[in-house]
């Protein structure tokens, strides 16, 4: 199978696995990169690798979703199945708590949850196959060179298209679940634009330490399962309480999910503060600052990691 690499990258010579004794520790390694550089020349590093490189990583997006597809009997149809599926799990904990409190679940209920859903399965999907891209090229990382941040970056791709796939199922339905358009919709670039920000910086770091820390991949793995339950996805942080729902909120992806919610559901622009009828904060402009922040430091950060260590990654593949 072709990987797309550039007739004019030099191949190199294998190493051995391991870490040999003349490589420096990690954390000495990070540390004396000031000294070769600075940050500024690493942040052009990178921009230069992503653009001499952007065929590279076009064909490793077009791999990774040929491979996702490849004799799959329901094609497309996978694109939506996970959303589906937190869809229907969110619903039953709805419906749940709904009896047990003597409401009712309404259509609205059911969209934010389909509105939420289909975030969260982008970052579930990117960080499941970004966190093993390395580990599992170890064949290119070892024996030729390209900009390594290409493997990742390519997953994360890759799960946006299956998102896109899902969206456009998504508009569809919405309609029918109390989706109201306004202008509030406008947001919903941005807080997308976040959303893959925030999982390139994820799936960059994950990537990397998976790299030098194997059982990194069982705790993602774990984190991953149980992660939904600390983000708002089945419910709404302000059913927790005032205090509940500002914990909820330290969770970088809790504003950008639920601003989804509050964007495409309610109608409701995010430059302004909600309260609802019990007095409980359901959301506050600092929050979008708040994810923006962790998004954007984020990427800057788990790149500048990223390409500091990626000349140690052929010696602990």
């Amino acid at each position: 199978m072709t990987t797309g690499v550039p007739e004019s990258v030099e191949a190199t010579s294998a190493r051995p696995k391991g870490r040999t004794p003349q490589s420096p520790p990690i954390a000495e390694y990070v540390s004396s990169a000031d000294a070769r550089g600075g940050l500024w020349r690493d942040l052009v590093e990178i921009v230069r690798d992503y653009r001499d490189y952007r065929e590279l990583l076009y064909q490793f997006v077009l791999r990774d979703i040929r491979i996702r597809y490849k004799q799959a009997v329901m094609g497309f149809g996978w694109a939506v199945f996970m959303p589906i599926l937190i869809v229907l799990a969110g619903t039953i904990v709805r419906f749940a708590m709904s009896y047990l409190s003597g409401g009712q679940l309404d259509g609205a209920a059911v969209g934010s949850i389909a509105v939420k859903a289909l975030p969260w399965a982008f970052f579930v999907g990117a960080i499941g196959f970004a966190n093993t891209s390395l580990v599992g090229n170890t064949n290119l990382v070892t024996k030729i060179y390209f900009p390594r941040e290409v493997l990742p970056i390519a997953s994360v791709l890759a799960q946006a298209f299956d998102t896109l796939i899902g969206s456009l199922a998504l508009v569809v339905v919405l309609p029918l679940l109390g989706a109201q358009f306004s202008l509030a919709l406008l947001w919903i670039p941005l807080l997308a634009v976040l959303l893959f920000l925030f999982t390139a910086a994820a799936a960059l770091f994950l990537s990397a330490a998976n790299l030098f820390f194997r059982d990194v991949k069982y705790i993602v793995q774990v984190v991953l399962m149980f992660g939904i339950f600390f983000t708002p996805v089945f419910y709404e942080p302000a059913m927790l309480g005032d205090t509940g729902a500002k914990v909820m909120m330290l969770n970088p992806l809790a504003p950008i999910v639920d601003g989804f919610r509050l964007a495409a559901i309610e109608g409701t622009g995010l430059m302004t503060p909600v309260v609802d009828a019990n007095g409980v904060g359901v959301w506050s402009p600092w929050l979008l600052g708040y994810s923006a922040t962790w998004a954007v430091g984020g990427l800057l950060g788990a790149s500048l990691l990223f390409h500091r260590l990626e000349f140690l990654f052929a010696e602990y593949a």
